[in-house]
């Protein structure tokens, strides 16, 4: 057993598995640091999607609402008519 571990200090203390280490842990924080980075592009991508979503509501909700006042304006002329129908129809059953 003491063999091993002289053979594993033995190699964990040479340069070439230093550097090697070196490597791995730096390979290890570049994927993460890809992984992080991907992550925001997503965000910001899906932020940009749902901003654009967004405002197409917001037109929409404009369009519905230049809809809903040109109804009211109508309804209020369809009861203004009303009325006149309801003055004649009491005029026609006087005579």
């Amino acid at each position: 057993m003491s063999e091993a571990i002289g053979a594993y200090r033995h190699i964990s203390a040479s340069p070439e598995y230093q550097e090697m280490e070196r490597l791995r842990s730096k390979a290890g924080h570049d994927e993460a640091q890809a992984l992080r980075n991907a992550t925001l592009k997503e965000r910001k991508k899906w932020e940009r999607v749902f901003a654009a979503k967004e405002a197409d509501l917001a037109a929409k909700d404009a369009d519905l609402a230049a809809m809903n006042a040109d109804l009211a304006a109508m309804n209020a002329a369809l009861a203004e008519q009303a009325a006149l129908i309801a003055e004649l129809q009491a005029k026609l059953d006087k005579q």
